[in-house]
């Protein structure tokens, strides 16, 4: 538990405070006036006790499904209690649901506390009424007030000679409440009631023991503390920090991932080209500029596989293989290929005219071909021959 330094404002604007360690006081006697610029530096929180007769304690049942309904629904559910116009009133309330603990105060009353504990160089966690200091059924008893508490969300701070009348007031009390007794040891006399005393001594160190955790902070709404949100906020600010950082970071990365991408499809797109133009040397520049090598491959291809014509390259080689492949090597020699103008020119070397002649019956009966000699040349080792053999005409 952070060190708690806790301050005292007195009606009068006068200050004490004293340091709380692990939640307790280790000073018997608060310290009057300003505490010191390195004790406000140290403490792990400020809290300032403000005098309990300017703010009203209540407590409402109010459904509510957000702090912001909650807050704006509890004018209307206390305020058969208010005295003053609801524009001119703060409320702060308990966490929590179903019954919650409310106080108010004047607006500018809180605004003036602030700016007083500003100009001192203090700015509180927490501005908390003092009254909740005092256990509930106990009165705390000083030189000139007096402060009551008969409830949770109960209380009045009067003149200590008036706590009699102020007592006959209240109904279903002990008959004699429960005392602190915080007077001056010169100026002690008996107190004004009955009563049965629980201490004596510091008012402020006796609220200290008393307070606890925070109950109630005033500082909600408009008047939040800006000390309180600055850990949540510089929070906020630095994950929105990060965020912007892990998407700048996926950012370039998809950026790198595309200029890697796009350099090694122009690579791709280069090689294509060239290798267009070595299986085609007839394509120019021009034509792959405009057509673009893959569509242009893909055209020249279909045209050499015949597509829907019979009279395709591919498409004839496949047919005349199977009987060019059967003649024996030995007495029939393949010297050469050429296709064009749709017709594939082959090239053999045969024992006699007889031999080339019946090559040509056989590729003539396969279906969907035209075959014909045209050349025939006797010589030495042979006849060199030609056929030129071409898709039928659908």
């Amino acid at each position: 538990m952070p060190d708690r330094l806790l301050l005292r404002l007195a009606p009068d604007g006068g200050l004490s405070w004293l340091l709380q360690r692990d939640g307790r006081s280790p000073a018997v006697v608060a310290t009057p006036g300003d505490p010191p610029a390195d004790v406000l530096a140290a403490a792990g929180e400020v809290v300032v006790l403000v005098p309990g007769e300017d703010v009203l304690l209540a407590s409402a049942r109010i459904s509510a499904r957000s702090r912001a309904q909650l807050l704006q629904a509890l004018p209307y559910a206390i305020e058969d209690q208010l005295l003053a116009p609801v524009e001119e009133l703060h409320f702060a309330a308990t966490d929590g649901a179903g019954e919650v603990g409310v106080a108010v105060v004047a607006r500018a009353r809180l605004r003036g506390w602030l700016d007083a504990l500003a100009e001192r160089g203090i700015r509180p966690d927490a501005l908390v009424p003092e009254s909740l200091g005092v256990p509930a059924g106990a009165v705390l008893l000083e030189d000139t007030r007096a402060t009551f508490r008969p409830g949770p969300w109960m209380a009045f701070t009067c003149a200590a000679a008036d706590l009699p009348a102020w007592l006959e007031h209240c109904t279903d009390l002990p008959p004699h409440p429960a005392l602190h007794d915080a007077r001056r040891d010169g100026e002690r006399a008996a107190p004004p009631v009955p009563h049965e005393v629980i201490g004596s001594g510091d008012a402020l160190v006796f609220l200290a023991g008393s307070l606890g955790t925070v109950p109630l902070n005033l500082l909600q709404g408009d008047f939040a503390s800006p000390r309180r949100q600055h850990g949540p906020r510089r929070l906020w600010r630095v994950a929105a920090v990060l965020a912007a950082a892990v998407v700048m970071l996926a950012v370039l990365d998809l950026g790198a991932e595309v200029y890697r991408l796009s350099r090694l499809s122009a690579r791709l797109e280069a090689q294509a080209v060239d290798a267009v133009r070595t299986a085609f040397p007839d394509v120019d520049a021009a034509q792959v500029a405009r057509l673009g090598a893959e569509p242009l491959m893909r055209a020249r291809l279909e045209r050499l596989q015949g597509g829907a014509d019979s009279r395709g390259l591919l498409r004839i080689l496949g047919t005349v293989a199977p009987v060019l492949g059967s003649v024996s090597p030995t007495r029939v020699q393949t010297r050469g290929m050429e296709y064009r103008n749709g017709s594939l020119e082959v090239a053999l070397r045969t024992p006699d005219v007889a031999h080339l002649d019946g090559i040509r019956e056989r590729l003539a009966t396969l279906p969907g071909l035209a075959v014909e000699v045209v050349q025939a040349s006797p010589g030495a080792e042979g006849v060199d021959g030609r056929l030129r053999i071409g898709g039928a005409a659908p």
